[in-house]
């Protein structure tokens, strides 16, 4: 392929990277680079939310995988910077608490399993026992009682009896007020059909459950129960600041969204459940969003109104009096982060992603400003209703999250403590931030050198991000430690189709997949070489999802790599299309695939199967339903009776994101699956590595 130019501004001097080898090298006396089984000890930190007061914080906690990897709630006491764990698991419970909520001051919501199915515990501040909400429907829908319903009906059998059925709870969100709290649950399951699928009549009529997720709503202190007329399947609740309104989006049941964006917007007045109304004005596109404070406007996060993937979105504002929509932050030169607009002090704040910084906007009316944050990444903003604060999380590639509180989002903020993340001392491992020109356009990807970089070349293993709208963040993952721990530089490059470079940019990939941003990428890696002691004879490629993908066309594209791995990968845009759980993603990029077969076939990495030659390594959750089981199967089979070496490693019960998560080194449920996924994935590209002449 045809080298590309470089950008001149950021090639380093010898003497540079000599310095900071050396003081990696000094820091490695004190810390060590984590072995796979430390990766089992990582826990990780989410979901703060600031009491009304601003006095505590609570988070969620999940424990390493080695602990079982279940959440847990923490409180944290602002003044004295000081944690606690809040709420414990019995042994039965295999996901533990989530989902805290506030419900004023003096009381905690969460979501538990504590015996046949999840429900809404309340525990009180001042000290007792956290207990469940006995919440109970009469069922809506009962498909044992239908016409053809099997085993058919017999003559003497008695008429079913439509009693109240405890409701599972999927979701829940508190009224600022604390005066009721929104439930989302499935219709529970009746008693005549709980028979029906013991005696396995038990066929699935796909597209026609009449089973949906509804929404009510409950009077804390009474238990009262009461239903809202909005359709299923609902989605998103949004509460206003005074919270006698609400706004429910509804995505539509029976995977409407394969069709096309389905989502609908419905006006609820709390005191008329039964009349709610639909916000015509708000598109189908809609994913979620926040009331101003006086509740005249709703901020909401949509479709961009550019040709952009689905899923990139933009901010608008609805003038609930007018009815009138406009949009905030248009042409922005980032991307929009899939967080709600934070409204504090009648202004908008944004979460958005800048190259590979991730931080907050303020949508001012001209030009929007950033908010400056003391780390690179900066998410899950959360600020009192009554008290002002802020709190987020704030990490980096060389530190996990950590929690942080202010006054105002981003200004002297003040680091509150919350449990070690991770086992041991582990070094800081800080990226290059490096840059290089690919067909006129300037990418970017963060570089990872091993201490050895100081006395000599290393390998290199080039990690492919998801997506393709995704992108790499300067944030922490285990993986990267362990990766560099190996003495193996890591390079995450940022091609076209990435987030956090504008709408044009993410959009360049267009019925190009394994084009373009095969060309960044191999650029990268020229780049790379070109200006830093890398080893050309010893390259590795490895991507989950999307990356996984492009592993798969980089294995019909080159042999400058010595192994390539692909986790959860798309191999054959055609069975994919067919397969996935939703297609209205993939069609963005090249249409209908029988429609489109050649656009199709020339996006698929097994179109070029006959010309691989790379020791290929596949890695696959068996219940992916993102990327089915059968895309690896294909390219395994392929690559078999190519003759070229290839294994394939498939995970009992995992399904996407789960299996990417514990890959990555985060907490799991599953006690080995990432452990041995890691495990394979080095043992594979060492011997690459050895066999091509490395130490």
């Amino acid at each position: 392929m045809a080298r590309s130019r470089r950008v001149p501004t950021w090639g380093i001097r010898v003497a540079a990277l000599v310095q900071a080898t050396c003081m990696a090298t000094a820091v490695a006396d004190t810390a060590t680079y984590p072995s796979n089984e430390e990766l089992r000890h990582v826990r990780s930190l989410s979901d703060p939310h600031l009491s009304p007061d601003g006095r505590r914080v609570l988070v969620q906690i999940a424990d390493a995988t080695a602990d079982g990897g279940r959440s847990h709630l923490w409180l944290v006491d602002v003044a004295a910077s000081s944690s606690r764990q809040l709420t414990f698991s019995p042994a039965g419970d295999k996901i533990g608490e989530r989902h805290g909520r506030w419900l004023g001051a003096g009381s905690v919501l969460f979501l538990a399993r504590r015996a046949e199915r999840v429900e809404l515990f309340r525990l009180p501040m001042a000290g007792g026992e956290a207990r469940a909400y006995d919440l109970r429907v009469v069922p809506a829908v009962d498909t044992s009682t239908e016409p053809d319903a099997l085993p058919p009906p017999k003559a003497d059998d008695p008429p079913a009896k439509h009693e109240p059925l405890p409701l599972e709870v999927d979701a829940f969100e508190p009224a600022p007020d604390g005066r009721a709290i929104a439930i989302l649950a499935k219709d529970p399951e009746t008693a005549g059909e709980k028979k029906h699928r013991e005696d396995k009549a038990d066929a699935v009529w796909l597209d026609h459950d009449p089973h949906g997720k509804r929404l009510y709503l409950l009077e804390p202190e009474s238990a009262k129960l009461t239903a809202v007329a909005v359709p299923p399947d609902v989605a998103v609740v949004a509460w206003s600041s005074q919270g006698d309104r609400l706004i429910a989006l509804t995505e539509g049941p029976n995977h409407a969204g394969d069709l096309g964006p389905a989502t609908s917007a419905w006006l609820v007045d709390t005191a008329r459940p039964g009349a709610p109304s639909m916000l015509k004005e708000l598109p189908a596109t809609v994913a979620g969003g926040t009331w101003s404070e006086d509740g005249t406007r709703f901020y909401f996060r949509a479709q961009s109104t550019q040709d952009t993937p689905p899923g990139y979105e933009g901010l608008f504002e609805l003038d609930l009096a007018a009815r009138t929509v406009r949009e905030l932050m248009a042409d922005f030169a980032g991307s929009l982060g899939a967080e709600n607009p934070v409204v504090r002090d009648r202004q908008v704040l944004m979460a958005a992603l800048v190259g590979v910084r991730r931080t907050y906007f303020r949508a001012a009316g001209g030009k929007p400003e950033e908010l400056r944050f003391d780390t690179p990444t900066a998410g899950a903003l959360h600020c009192a209703v009554g008290h002002g604060a802020c709190v987020w999380l704030g990490q980096s590639a060389a530190e996990p999250a950590a929690l942080f509180y202010a006054r105002e989002p981003g200004g002297n903020a003040r680091r509150l403590g919350t449990p070690s993340l991770v086992p041991g001392n582990w070094p800081a491992l800080v990226p290059r931030l490096v840059r290089w020109r690919s067909d006129g356009l300037v990418i970017e990807g963060l570089l990872f050198l091993p201490p050895q970089a100081s006395a000599g070349k290393v390998p290199l293993v080039v990690q492919v991000h998801g997506g393709p709208t995704g992108a790499w963040q300067d944030s922490f993952n285990p993986l990267a430690q362990l990766l560099v721990g190996q003495g193996w530089a890591v390079l995450r490059p940022n091609p076209r189709g990435s987030t956090g470079y504008g709408a044009a940019f993410v959009a360049a990939n267009k019925n190009d997949l394994g084009g373009g941003d095969y060309r960044d990428i191999m650029a990268g890696v020229d780049a790379v070489i070109a200006d830093y002691p890398i080893d050309p004879a010893r390259l590795a490629l490895a991507g989950y999802s999307y990356g996984g993908e492009m592993a798969g066309f980089v294995e019909g594209r080159t042999d400058r790599f010595q192994a390539i791995v692909s986790a959860a990968p798309v191999i054959d845009q055609h069975s994919e299309y067919g397969t996935e759980s939703s297609s209205w993603y993939d069609r963005w990029f090249y249409g209908k695939p029988w429609e489109h077969p050649q656009d199709a076939w020339r996006q698929s990495p097994l179109a070029r199967v006959a010309y691989a030659r790379t020791p290929f390594l596949l890695i696959q959750g068996e219940g992916d339903r993102v990327d089915p089981l059968g895309q690896s199967l294909e390219m395994y089979r392929a690559l078999r009776q190519a003759g070229v070496r290839v294994e394939m490693v498939q995970y009992p019960r995992d399904d996407h994101g789960p299996l990417g998560g514990s890959l990555s080194g985060f907490p799991s449920t599953e006690p080995w699956h990432g452990f041995d996924a890691r495990q394979r994935l080095i043992k594979f590209i060492r011997s690459a590595f050895d066999n091509a002449g490395g130490h």
